[in-house]
């Protein structure tokens, strides 16, 4: 018995090990490896054979996991399945029989031809009480299945950190984007030039990298014409075909007031311009209806490639003389 106990404590340990290496790591996939690990935990902790952190997206009503099966993201909607339910009534969930259960959701295993034989579901809630996510263990080991009171006491320091974990991923999601057109901010840009375009910047990189800056030709006009109200909808409108035109490695940024920045990497001078033009002309031929009245709005964008020997700052610097010489140039044009 001792042996089996100091074999599960060393698990415990290396993946206590694991889970600080993580928290002391720059990585940009810091959140999702913790998540991942504390699954592990929790799988560990209670001898089931799979384990996943659900998180609650509540604005689009849905639950979604990366870690409860090999298949890619799962997304279900907010009050779906055992997971659903144990939010919708704030209590732990458990299941020996889950076929026979009428919450039980089967398609994942039809899906994946995994069978489900037991279930338990924590409800994790963040500092002040609210529930932001779920922690489902599936499959105990062994002919019993779960045990409410002995595995829920296991899972509860496992489940805790989830919930820690989550609140400040939320924190710091939120603090790279902003509220007004759901587009990444500056610290959202600064964050992705130091994680997800590092390989990129490397000097050794030979491959173009280009950015361009925009911003609307009098833009203050429309506030004091028609309220901050029809200004705000009109960067919502511009901030949405910028982001329509992001291919799969591109990043779109509100760098501030009426600007936006697009960084595109292994794109020279001459495509940067053309899909700069091709949003110039899209804002252009998209006015917005405010109260009745149609507003119409042209853009202006300086381009430039991206000197690796230069900041960020000085970078967009150089698009942004650009981005002047477009403005006294007679606007609604690019420049680079």
């Amino acid at each position: 018995m001792m042996d089996y106990q100091e074999e599960l404590l060393n698990e415990v340990y290396d993946i206590g090990e694991k889970l600080y290496a993580t928290m002391c790591s720059k990585g940009s996939e810091g959140h999702t490896e913790a998540f991942a690990l504390l699954t592990e935990l929790g799988r560990t902790l209670v001898g089931a054979d799979r384990a996943s952190f659900w998180k609650w997206d509540k604005d689009n009503h849905e639950l979604w996991t990366t870690s409860a099966t090999k298949v890619n993201r799962i997304v279900i909607p907010e009050d779906a399945g055992l997971v659903g339910k144990a939010l919708k009534e704030k209590r732990v969930i458990i299941t020996n029989d889950p076929y026979s259960d009428p919450d039980f959701n089967s398609e994942i295993d039809k899906q994946t031809g995994y069978i489900t034989m037991s279930i338990l579901v924590m409800p994790v809630a963040d500092i002040n009480g609210d529930y932001i996510g779920a922690f489902q263990i599936i499959n105990k080991m062994g002919e019993n299945g779960f045990d409410e009171a002995e595995d829920v006491k296991k899972l509860s320091l496992a489940a805790f950190i989830c919930g820690i974990t989550l609140e400040s991923e939320t924190f710091f999601e939120d603090s790279q984007i902003d509220s007004l057109t759901g587009l990444k901010n500056r610290n959202g840009l600064y964050h992705d030039f130091m994680h997800k375009y590092a390989e990129y910047l490397d000097p050794k990189m030979t491959s173009p990298f280009a950015v361009f800056i925009c911003d609307l030709d009098r833009y203050k006009k429309i506030n004091d014409n028609y309220g901050h109200k029809a200004g705000d909808a009109v960067l919502q409108n511009v901030a949405g075909i910028l982001a329509q035109h992001c291919r799969e490695h591109d990043s779109v940024y509100r760098w501030g007031g009426d600007e936006f920045v697009m960084v595109m990497p292994g794109t020279d001078m001459e495509e940067c311009k053309k899909i700069a033009n091709e949003i110039r002309e899209d804002v252009k031929n998209s006015p917005i209806t405010v109260s009745v009245l149609p507003i119409k709005v042209t853009m202006s964008a300086g381009c430039c490639l991206y000197n690796r020997a230069k900041s960020i700052e000085e970078n967009i610097s150089v698009a942004d003389e650009n981005l002047l010489i477009a403005k006294d140039s007679g606007r609604n044009r690019v420049e680079g």
